[in-house]
């Protein structure tokens, strides 16, 4: 059964590959990107779509940073100690 899900799960990574490989293939013709004052960018059609991907990514990953951090905070504050770091260290056992 393991090796069956690893199997497709294999073959489902393969098909995404193989999808966005077929993507790229099919779209390298030249795009212009105009940006303001008559600046532009040219590169093929795949590259500003990875681009624009990519600056989302990191937008959002940004934009939810401080919401990690005051969550991780919080549960610091409110997480009480572990009765490992709290204990003190027992004698050893025996006379």
């Amino acid at each position: 059964m393991k090796r069956l899900l690893r199997l497709l799960q294999w073959l489902l990574k393969a098909a995404v590959f193989f999808t966005l490989f077929a993507f790229a293939l099919n779209n390298q013709q030249e795009t212009r990107v105009n940006f303001f004052f008559g600046t532009f960018w040219s590169a093929p059609t795949v590259l500003v779509v990875l681009s624009a991907f990519s600056l989302g990514v990191v937008v959002g990953v940004l934009g939810m940073v401080p919401r990690w951090w005051r969550h991780r905070q919080t549960l610091r504050m409110t997480t009480p100690p572990t009765a490992e770091t709290t204990s003190s260290p027992q004698p050893p056992h025996g006379t």
